[in-house]
């Protein structure tokens, strides 16, 4: 059956209320295992929330050392681990249920199912990418489009247009697709419990692998526009 989002219109613009609602949720589940792992911090008898923030800081530094770079990537680790994570958490908020009105409108999604959200976060990516090469990076940041001759700058353009189109539904398709999958599951009825439970365990991968994806291409993108000093430009 199919179900609606809940909107209002402001100043000529829609806004999806469920979508809002689910990025206000997925912030403060972040926020609380940040808080959480970091409050009352132990070397001696580190708690379990503390080993996984810890296991996260050292996957995202490991994602970073091997695109930007260990020196050049530390101001980015807080800009990794607030996409990792939040994308992540948003990812698995529409797997285990969904809440529907009587009028089949639909309250709890995840935020990443939502196009707009996915291309908020694409847009802050490629926006703080070319802002970084602009200011820090600006002889060669400029220099490089001139490289590219004839029928190559054309191309070359496509294709930094085209990066955050397929960042953005990239991320949106594989997990509203998910969502739609159990929907279909869930109509089964019965039918539908084995099933269910073997695409939430996949959803979750897939849910993971996104993340992971998203935040790998961010550093990569960034690294394009930053030219290390030892590379002699």
């Amino acid at each position: 059956m199919e179900h609606h989002v809940p909107g209002i219109e402001l100043f000529g613009l829609h806004f999806d209320l469920s979508a809002l609602l689910m990025i206000v949720v997925t912030s403060i589940i972040v926020l609380i295992l940040a808080i959480s792992g970091a409050s009352k911090g132990s070397v001696t008898n580190p708690s379990k929330i503390q080993n996984f923030m810890e296991w996260v800081v050292e996957f995202v530094e490991g994602i970073i050392g091997s695109t930007i770079g260990t020196k050049h990537g530390k101001p980015f680790i807080a800009l990794g681990l607030t996409l990792i994570m939040y994308i992540f958490v948003g990812n698995m908020l529409g797997l285990p249920f969904s809440i529907v009105t009587e009028d089949h409108v639909s309250w709890w999604k995840s935020p990443t199912a939502d196009i707009a959200v996915t291309a908020a976060l694409t847009v802050i990516v490629i926006v703080l990418s070319h802002y970084l090469g602009i200011t820090r990076n600006t002889k060669h940041y400029f220099a490089h489009y001139f490289e590219y001759k004839g029928a190559m700058l054309p191309l070359h353009l496509i294709e930094v247009v085209s990066k955050p189109l397929t960042l953005a539904f990239r991320l949106y398709g594989n997990i509203y697709a998910g969502e739609i999958m159990i929907s279909v599951i869930l109509g089964a009825g019965w039918f539908g419990i084995v099933p269910l439970f073997v695409w939430q365990g996949f959803s979750v991968f897939v849910g993971a692998i996104q993340a992971f994806v998203f935040t790998m291409l961010t550093m990569v993108y960034i690294s394009q526009t930053l030219v290390h000093e030892e590379e002699g430009h």
